[in-house]
């Protein structure tokens, strides 16, 4: 069951409320799960049950995504305001140094975790932040296109698609390898939370000059990337290694950009082994 919590961050306009929407399961040590732009954390659906044998999940729904609120206005969706947002978060909900794991938008938010020392292991699913401008501009015109369909379908229309494989691989092939595997109420919830994300177009506006270029030192890190990843091009991950050197670079044979659908065993066992 979702539940939202409440808090108080500080921000250049001074302290600001702010509401986030997790669900958690488990036990054992806290693990936060974070998920990319557009997505939200039913996202993280096909791996909860495997991570939560041995950890305390805590998936989250990041600010104007899924069913949490957007920030307050003026308050902008950069790299540091929401790494204070995930940190307020994590203290409100007694989560001392979770282990943090991040797809996309969620792997570049749990490096940043690690780098303040706010998480004891992260584990980066294609983080984003590693690409050259042209990468960054071909990603995000994808990310633009895909919301601009979902806005122009009809929700009659992608319940339909979303009962055939056939369609759930019109809806969600730039994302997943193996579209045909995701549940169609999968398909249709991504879909509405793509069309209905309010932060989608600030947080796109402050990526435009967001490059992750500090070394995170002292934890265990893993940057991870699917073989078949169509958004951030896996030639990005050797990249992520020069950053970080002692990062452990997997790959994810067969892989999609959101790779937990694609193959859940292979992605939770590269999560429980770094946190491990």
């Amino acid at each position: 069951m979702t539940t939202t919590v409440s808090f108080t961050v500080a921000t250049a306009d001074g302290p600001r409320p702010v509401s986030v929407a997790y669900e958690r399961t488990g036990s054992g040590e806290p693990l936060l799960l974070l998920h990319g732009i557009g997505h939200h954390l039913r996202a993280w659906d096909p791996v909860t049950r495997i991570l939560a044998a041995e950890r305390d999940v805590i998936a989250v729904d990041l600010p104007g995504f899924g069913t949490s609120p957007g920030l307050p206005d003026g308050v902008p969706y950069d790299l540091g305001t929401i790494r204070s947002v995930l940190d307020a978060f994590s203290a409100e909900l007694g989560l001392e140094r979770p282990h943090a794991a991040g797809n996309s938008l969620g792997g570049l938010l749990a490096l940043e975790l690690g780098r303040t020392e706010v998480a004891r292991s992260v584990t980066a699913l294609s983080p984003a932040g590693f690409w050259t401008e042209a990468e960054r501009r071909y990603a995000f015109g994808t990310l633009r296109a895909m919301r601009r369909s979902a806005l122009a379908l009809p929700v009659p229309l992608i319940e339909r698609l979303s009962g055939s494989a056939a369609g759930r691989t019109a809806l969600t092939s730039t994302i997943y390898a193996r579209p045909g595997r995701r549940s169609p109420e999968g398909v249709v919830a991504e879909t509405l939370a793509l069309r209905e994300a309010t932060g989608f177009h600030q947080t796109l506006e402050a990526g435009r000059a967001t490059l992750f270029g500090e070394d995170v030192k002292g934890i265990p890190v893993t940057v991870a990337w699917g073989t078949r990843d169509r958004i951030l091009l896996r030639r990005q991950g050797a990249r992520a290694k020069r950053v970080i050197p002692d990062a452990r670079l997997v790959r994810l044979p067969g892989c999609g950009h959101v790779p937990m659908n694609d193959d859940p065993a292979l992605v939770a066992r590269v999560i429980l082994d770094t946190s491990r």
